[in-house]
């Protein structure tokens, strides 16, 4: 797949040079043939010859540019829209190149207007296969075809932060198979699906074991001599070695970036992730769709209270305590999905199949109702939670609101999750739900919390319907 992507990319600019072409000969055919927008004198009708050169410069310009703009480099993280965007200002630049050219030379032959439909078309193709070009890759990514098996050698802060951008983003093609600590005892308990493969002195046995393609090196910079030995080590075994610098560990959009003669500075905005200005934002958006979801969720929340009520003994909506921004406790509304007695026999479950008391999800919990069954599938249980969204105390996208008593057993760096309000959905629920191990549930909390916009909420809310149809990962 690596080799795949190699060829790929060494095709692109071949790719992007012939269907420059193509645009062009269509936008002829658009021009001259179909006559769209204005028919075309027959005074003034042209054959595509006088074209050819012009299309050449154009697809020549575009080729020679390109690689200015990194469209044929692989960038990890960078987005379909960045190399969109990339490709509009090639087009632009090309197109005022062609056009100069036309008023210097003043050809007897030459429609501006064709030219400007070739460049609409030139957008929409070369777009158009980088769009189909990540969706291939990314389809083969989730067969893990292509995927780079990582080892994170060192569990810090810094290798939390990186293991959090791995976990959260599954399209950048990396699969951690597991990490290492300078402390072996740290380094031996696994993060859920995440394992522990003991201390540095296991390096060569990790390496070699377990097909490592990637070493990513996140000790702190006072383990120089450690880091030159691991990097070493790595070469010796054709693995690559990256090194990430302690300022990692900050957010980088909190990182400002200055240069004194040409000496790099580094300052800190000391804005947290998610400003005041950004809050403010985050709850109109918030209070905006809610209003106008509930004409919609009315009618059929009614017919859900009536279902449950008649489903089993008990009060349809449903109180439970559960602890939202920085601490502070709420009580989270729900549709009751389980018999009275649940909380009861929460405890006793618990112990029983020795669940995570963090996080407790259980298939076929006995003491889920039968229509409660179908309302968590559908995550039916969870529209009241629009009345806690209204209430302040909850937001559309955000972190899942947890008890008082799983917060008991959180590590420090676990309590970051509370640092914002938690959601009615969130980045945890639409990458597997209670299939996702509680540790990893803590990195994709975390990494949404550093790396929110008003973006991500939407595509978290995009991702969720599919989810919910699916019910993947609920019980």
């Amino acid at each position: 797949m690596r080799d795949w992507a190699t060829l790929f990319r060494r095709l692109m600019p071949l790719l992007d040079f012939i269907l420059v072409i193509g645009a062009f000969r269509l936008a002829y055919v658009l021009r001259y043939e179909v006559q769209i927008i204005t028919p075309v004198d027959e005074a003034f009708f042209a054959p595509f010859e006088p074209y050819w050169p012009y299309a050449l410069i154009y697809a020549f310009w575009l080729v020679l540019t390109f690689p200015v703009a990194g469209l044929y480099r692989q960038q990890r993280g960078r987005s379909w829209f960045d190399e969109a965007s990339a490709v509009v200002n090639g087009a632009t630049n090309a197109t005022v190149v062609v056009m100069a050219l036309s008023f210097l030379l003043k050809p007897l032959v030459f429609s501006r207007l064709m030219i400007l439909i070739a460049t609409v078309l030139v957008v929409i193709l070369l777009a158009a296969m980088r769009l189909i070009q990540r969706t291939l890759q990314s389809t083969l990514r989730s067969h893990g075809i292509g995927v780079e098996r990582v080892l994170i050698v060192g569990a810090g802060e810094a290798g939390r932060a990186v293991m959090r951008g791995i976990v959260a983003r599954p399209d950048l093609g990396f699969r951690i198979v597991g990490y290492l600590d300078d402390d072996p005892e740290r380094g031996s308990v696994d993060l859920g699906r995440l394992r522990g493969l003991g201390g540095l002195n296991q390096l060569r046995t990790a390496l070699h074991d377990n097909e490592i393609d990637l070493a990513i090196i996140t000790l702190p910079w006072t383990a120089h001599d450690k880091i030159q030995e691991i990097v070493a080590e790595c070469t010796h075994h054709r693995v690559q070695a990256r090194i990430v610098p302690d300022v990692f560990q900050l957010n980088m959009s909190q990182v400002r970036v200055e240069t004194l003669a040409g000496i790099p500075l580094l300052g800190l905005s000391g804005e947290p992730a998610l400003s005041q200005v950004k809050r403010i934002a985050k709850r109109v958006l918030d209070v905006l769709l809610v209003l106008l979801a509930a004409p919609i969720v009315a009618i059929p929340a009614i017919i859900v209270w009536i279902l449950v009520k008649s489903d089993s003994p008990g009060p349809a909506l449903y109180r439970h305590r559960r602890v939202g921004e920085n601490g502070c406790e709420f009580d989270m509304f729900k549709f009751r999905s389980m018999y009275v007695d649940a909380d009861k026999r929460h405890a006793e479950l618990i112990r029983e199949t020795g669940s995570d008391p963090r996080h407790f999800k259980m298939k076929d919990d006995p003491r889920v109702t039968r229509v409660g069954k179908w309302l968590r599938r559908m995550s039916v249980d969870e529209w009241p939670n629009l009345l806690n969204v209204l209430r302040g105390e909850m937001s559309l996208v955000g972190p899942r609101a947890p008890t008082p008593d799983e917060v008991k057993h959180y590590e420090p760096w676990q309590r970051q999750r509370l640092n914002t309000r938690p959601g009615v959905s969130g980045l945890w629920q639409v990458s597997g739900r209670s299939d996702v191990p509680f540790e990893e549930m803590c990195l994709l909390d975390i990494y949404y919390i550093e790396n929110w916009s008003i973006a991500l909420d939407v595509q978290i809310m995009l991702r969720t319907l599919p989810h919910v149809m699916f019910g993947k990962g609920a019980y």
